[in-house]
């Protein structure tokens, strides 16, 4: 083997080494780049999972008020028709809502929510104007009538406690009612995470 060729095979060997170094080098700052990414992404998960939610809330007082109708037997025309009956139970709640956000909050919808052996039944809370008109439907209601809460669409600026009550109605008998295993209530709010809210109260049955 000549000079001249040993010499090229020395070169090529160090231009391979070069290039090997230098895939290395890329290799490292890839691996020490996506190291900080995922540092990042992980502090920023814990910011915000410890962030406290924007609305808190308390339930202060349920009533519960079993109710079985029958129907009259007679239409509008006053002809006769098929008596019919069903049991209901209304429930009425007092709640405290608090916005501890430094925006205003919308409550957009509020559940009650009851787990009976078969499952979970909820029920949209009644309109403001609903619960007022149950009283008058009901003229022997023993639920007390306190000021009404608009389940939806009721604005709670920044730092502010709003309370009041609402009505659900559950198509429900007595006995299926007081069988229940959990009853909780849901919240939900405008472009915020909902709340979900337990008494810790005992439930009135009137």
């Amino acid at each position: 083997m000549s000079l001249l060729q040993q010499d090229f095979t020395e070169l090529d060997d160090a231009a391979r080494g070069e290039e090997l170094t230098r895939g290395t080098s890329h290799l490292v700052w890839a691996a020490v780049i996506a190291t900080l990414v995922i540092a990042a992404a992980i502090a920023a998960y814990d910011i915000s999972a410890r962030k406290p939610p924007a609305a808190t809330g308390e339930i202060l007082a349920v009533w519960a008020c079993p109710h079985h109708s029958e129907t009259s037997g007679v239409d509008a025309n006053g002809e006769p028709t098929t008596r019919e009956s069903f049991d209901q139970v209304l429930v009425f709640t007092r709640v405290r809502l608090h916005n501890q956000s430094d925006h205003p909050l919308v409550l957009a919808n509020t559940i009650t929510n009851a787990t009976l052996n078969d499952g979970i039944h909820s029920s949209y809370a009644a309109s403001k104007s609903d619960y007022a008109r149950i009283f008058i439907a009901y003229p022997n209601l023993a639920a007390p009538q306190g000021t009404a809460l608009s389940p939806q669409n009721t604005r709670i600026e920044a730092g502010q406690t709003i309370e009041g009550e609402f009505v659900s109605s559950f198509l429900l008998t007595k006995q299926a009612w007081d069988a229940r295993k959990k009853l909780d209530y849901t919240f939900s709010f405008q472009y915020q995470p909902k709340l979900t809210l337990a008494p810790h109260v005992a439930v009135t049955e009137r």
